[in-house]
Formats: structure tokens, sequence, C-alpha cells
């Protein structure tokens, strides 16, 4: 056959085809119309009285969607009221009830776009493939959509909440509610950004009926810390612990707990567990931002394991490092929500936010209300930080490899001698890093001859940095 004889919208069919089997769906042309073969048929060329419509689905052999297949490359927007047409006109024997034809997507295999006619302001969103049949048939067995009931919450309680953080919570409920996919919180670090996350949580599951929320932290430690306050956060007129009421789950290379409500990771560990990568604990303790720097290529496929709806909401802290370079195909490989938390808020940030800045809580403020305190920078100089230093041949240095972060041990037949630009790049000097202690500070100086090994006139109390004789030097 002419390769010419093909239409252009026949490459997207097939692509559509693999994704839809992909997903669970059983696809099927009209003269073997089977709808007990599985949960899921999708049936093509379905006809309607507006003509043939590329796909029609049925879940548990009731119509309840179309598909409209479009060639690589066009406008899918514009054609989001030709598939409402067919849904308004498909055969009225296959329809039982009111509003049971709702699901409408455009695809052209590479893109795919989507519109529950059931939400309050039905308005289509972006996919990354097509919905399970098991999540439509739930979907059609609920009273309410979720953006539905997103528009009637209940009033917030605001008992131990400061007020950026009930702005904060009231900002995003309504913008949720009026259909916003992404919205962007400006809060000054130490304004409670978290505890604001475990109050949204909280509410979104308990009024909202979301089933799974997934928060992403910007280093390992941190999913620790966030894990531990949402165990130990106590959701106001409960009585309870927020563990007691809700599976929490720290995502590990296990995969996804089906039963976890909250799942706390870093994107670096979502990605692993989407693509089947391994991931070492070291590389999570690095920031998302640090290693998107890396020129390292990251395509995300779909992963039948975890589907698109597998979360309602993602919150992303830190969100003006994690939406950069590729780790923005994992956020965009869910079809959520997602709110971003920052202190520091970049065009970058606001761009992929579509300028959805719902509440903001500066450093300033923070300082005027009296949650944060002012400062002042100065800048503490070292022999070393000023010079640089040699290490003495004979050592055994700790030399780590940047890429997989595995140290080894060399031991030096000539002197190293660094300079300060290589400080904290090149070389690492732990004793200019790590924070002061004030017990093994006397403790050495004690070694050391007590007072008299101090310059005289030096104060009681031990000085700000470390004296470079007591640290540096034997």
């Amino acid at each position: 056959m002419n390769e010419f004889a093909f239409h252009p919208e026949d490459k997207a069919r097939s692509l559509i085809d693999k994704q839809l089997a992909g997903c669970g769906w059983i696809i099927q042309s009209k003269a073997e119309m089977n709808l007990g073969a599985g949960l899921g048929v999708a049936m093509r060329e379905f006809q309607t009285a507006s003509g043939p419509v590329d796909y029609g689905l049925f879940v548990g052999r009731k119509l309840c969607g179309v598909i409209e297949a479009k060639s690589e490359g066009t406008t899918l927007s514009g054609y989001s009221e030709q598939a409402a047409r067919y849904i308004a006109d498909v055969p009225p024997n296959l329809v039982r009830e009111e509003g049971q034809v709702r699901f409408e997507y455009v695809s052209s295999g590479t893109e795919t776009i989507f519109r529950d006619h059931a939400d309050p302001d039905p308005a289509s969103r972006r996919l990354f493939t097509f919905h399970r049949p098991e999540t439509l048939e739930r979907w059609l067995k609920e009273p309410a959509t979720l953006r539905g009931r997103l528009a009637s919450m209940p009033p917030l309680i605001a008992d131990g909440l400061r007020a950026c953080q009930i702005d904060a919570v009231s900002a995003l409920e309504k913008s949720m509610g009026r259909n916003r996919q992404r919205a962007l919180v400006q809060m000054a670090t130490g304004a409670g950004k978290t505890f604001t996350a475990c109050t949204l949580s909280y509410r979104l599951l308990a009024h909202a009926g979301f089933r799974r929320i997934l928060f992403l932290a910007d280093r390992a430690n941190l999913v620790r810390q966030t894990r531990d306050e949402y165990l130990a956060y106590r959701p106001p007129g409960t009585g309870r612990s927020f563990s007691e009421i809700y599976n929490v789950q720290k995502l590990g290379p296990a995969g996804l707990d089906k039963d976890a409500q909250i799942v706390i990771a870093t994107i670096q560990r979502v990605y692993s567990v989407l693509t089947g990568k391994e991931l070492s604990e070291d590389e999570e303790e690095a920031s998302s931002f640090e290693i998107s720097r890396a020129e390292v290529e990251r395509l995300v496929s779909y992963n039948r394991s975890i589907p698109i709806e597998s979360f309602d909401l993602i919150i992303t802290d830190e969100c003006h490092r994690s939406i950069y370079g590729t780790w923005r195909q994992v956020l965009e490989y869910f079809d959520a929500f997602i709110v971003g938390l920052t202190a520091t808020p970049s065009l970058h940030t606001l761009g992929f936010f579509g300028k959805n800045l719902v509440a903001q809580y500066p450093y300033e403020r923070s300082v005027v209300d009296g949650v944060n305190v002012g400062f002042e920078i100065f800048r503490i100089r070292t022999e070393i930080s000023e010079r640089g230093s040699t290490v003495k041949a004979g050592y055994d240095l700790p030399v780590r490899d940047k890429r997989t972060r595995a140290e080894r041990y060399e031991k030096l037949d000539a002197d190293f001698t660094y300079t300060p630009d290589q400080i904290d790049r090149s070389v690492l000097v732990l004793n200019q890093m790590q924070p002061f202690d004030a017990d093994a500070w006397f403790a050495r100086l004690d070694e050391l001859g007590g007072r008299d090994f101090l310059p005289e006139g030096a104060p009681d109390d031990p000085p700000a940095e470390p004296d470079p004789r007591v640290f540096f030097d034997k």
C-alpha cells in the first residue's frame, strides 16, 4: 500500500492503542464487540449522531466517555468542543442515567488533554497518558467529583495556626476549587511551611475525599524531618495524632504502599521507583537541584504499578529547585494538583505555576511579626580560607567520586597544597564547615594546657570560630 494512503491520524491511533493497552483497556472494533471481555473496553470508530468518534469508552459494559484522535502537532484544545458534541450525540439507548457519558479525551498519542463534564466548571487539563478503567469506574460511583467536593469545604479551624498559615491553606483550597491545577505559596523559612502542608493535607483527606498525597522534600534528611512532623501533627478537633487516622509512608526502594495516604519522598526517589533504576541513599542526601545540574538525560515512561492517578495532590517543598530540568518530567507524570512551597520564588518558578501565587509571607514580614529575627552578615576569615594549606605526604585522605559519591582512601606520596579557590569545590575542609562544638573546644583546650595556651587577653568564653592552633595544628 502506498504510504501516502495513510491518514495523518492513523499514526495517532496507533500510539493511542498502545497507551490504552498499557493502561489496562481492551481495544475492539465494532465488528468484534464484546463488552464482557474486561472491565474497560475502548471501541474504535464508535458511531454517534454527529458522526463516528475515534473511540467509545465502556466501563463495566456502560458507555462513559470518548476519545477523539488528532494528528501530531495539532492544537488539541481546539477540538474539545467537537469531542463534547460526540458526547451529547451518543446513541440514547446506551445511556441509562443523566451524566453517564462524561469523560472526554482529545489525543495525538504524544499529547493528551482530558475533561470531566461532571466537574462544576469543566476545564481541560493535560495528561501524561490515559486513566485506568478502575479509576473511571470509581469516579462514576462517587456522588460528586473531587473538584465538586473542593467547592464545598467546611470552615477552617484556626486553632494553633499563624495568620500566614490560615491565609495559605484558605487560598490553596480556593485555588483548587476553581480548578487551577498548580498553585504557589511563598512563605519565609521558619514560618511553618510543613505545618501548613499537614493542615492542608488533613482537610483534603478528611473533607474533599483525596485518596493519596505526595510530599516532595529536597533531601533525604528533610524527608525524615517531614515524616516526623506529619506523624506528630494533631488535627484540631480530633483528639488524635495524624498517624492514628491516616497512614504515612516514607517512600523507599520497595515502592509505593497502596494503603498509604501520605507519601513523603525526594523527587529522585520517585523517579527511581517510576523507572526501576536503582538509587543509593547517598544520592538522596544531595539536593535535586544539585543533581539536575549534571548532564544526565532522564526519561519517564508509563509504569503500570504507579499509574498517573496515584496521587491527587503533590506538595513540593523548595519548589524553586525541584521544578528545574528533567525532574519536571516526574511532576508532570501524575494527574494531580501541584502545590509549590518556597521562600524565594524565581521567575522560572512563577512561570511553572502559571503565575498563580496564592499567598505570600516574605521574610521581612516574618521579622516584623516576630516569627524570625533580623540578621547581619559578617565575613569571618581564617588562615585556610585566605591562603589555603598543605597536607603533608604520608597521610591517607578520603577521595569522593563526584558522580557516584563513593569514597576511597589514597595515601599521599607527596605534599598536597590547595588554594582558597579549591575549597568547597574540589577540596572539602570539614573543620571549615562543621558547626562549632563548645564542649569539644574546651576539651581540646585542656589537652593543650588550658587557658595558658590562649593568647593574653583572650575571653573566657569560646570564640565564635575555633582558634586555628586548636583545630588545624597539633
